[in-house]
C-alpha cells in the first residue's frame, strides 16, 4: 500500500497496528483520530505512556502489573487469603476482576505449558504458586486457566505437583455460558456441560 503520509505519521500507524485487534485499517483510522483531536487525546495518551513506563512494575508476590510491589490486589486486606486464583496471564486476571467472580488473591503463571512451542515449567512461575500453594493459610487453589489443550495440561501439572499437600485444587467449570442457546454451541462445549451438570 503506498504511503499516504509522512514518515513520522506511517510510523505511528505501524505501531498502532501492533496492538492486539488492530489491523492496518483500524489503525490508520485511530491514527487520524488520535492527530484530529492531538490536544485532547495524543498529548494526555503520551503523558500517561511516559507515566506507565517510570512506574509500572510486575508484582513480585502475584505477577500482576500495576503501579505498587506488592500490587493493590495482594496487599488488600479486604481479599480471602485462603483463595488463590491461577491464571494465565494478567489479562486473564483482569477479566475476572471485572466479572467480581472471587474475592481471592491470585497468580499469574505468564503462559501455559506448551511443548511445541518450547515452553516447559522452568518458563513459568509454577515453582513460586507451588510455595505459595505451601503457606498454612491457603486453603484452595482455583486453576482459572483456557480450556484448550495448553491449558488443560497446565492444570493436570500443577494439579499433580499437589497432590499431596493439604490444599483444595479445583478448577473453572464449563458449558453453556448464561444466555446461551444450545444450538449455537459447538460439541464440546455441549459435552462438557453435561458432564458438569448440577443439581437444579
Amino acid at each position: 500500500m503506498p504511503a499516504v503520509a509522512g514518515p513520522e505519521i506511517e510510523r505511528l500507524i505501524q505501531l498502532l497496528a501492533r496492538l492486539p485487534g488492530l489491523g492496518p485499517r483500524s489503525a490508520r483510522r485511530a491514527a487520524l483520530h488520535l492527530i484530529k483531536k492531538r490536544e485532547l487525546l495524543m498529548a494526555p495518551l503520551t503523558a500517561a505512556l511516559e507515566t506507565a513506563m517510570e512506574k509500572i512494575e510486575v508484582c513480585r508476590t502475584c505477577g500482576n502489573i500495576d503501579t505498587h510491589n506488592p500490587c493493590t490486589v495482594c496487599t488488600d486486606p479486604r481479599r480471602d487469603p485462603s483463595i488463590i486464583v491461577v491464571v494465565a496471564d494478567v489479562a486473564d486476571l483482569w477479566a475476572l476482576e471485572r466479572a467480581n467472580a472471587v474475592n481471592g488473591r491470585y497468580h499469574v503463571l505468564g503462559g501455559t505449558l506448551s511443548p511445541l512451542d518450547g515452553v516447559g515449567p522452568q518458563d513459568l512461575s509454577i515453582d513460586q504458586l507451588v510455595s505459595r500453594a505451601h503457606d498454612p493459610q491457603v486453603k484452595e487453589l482455583i486453576l482459572a486457566l483456557n480450556a484448550t489443550v495448553d491449558g488443560q495440561t497446565t492444570a493436570h501439572y500443577i494439579t499433580e505437583l499437589l497432590r499431596d499437600s493439604a490444599v483444595k485444587v479445583t478448577k473453572l467449570a464449563h458449558g453453556v455460558p448464561v444466555g446461551g442457546e444450545l444450538d449455537y454451541l459447538d460439541e464440546g462445549t455441549l459435552s462438557a456441560a453435561i458432564k458438569q451438570r448440577t443439581l437444579f
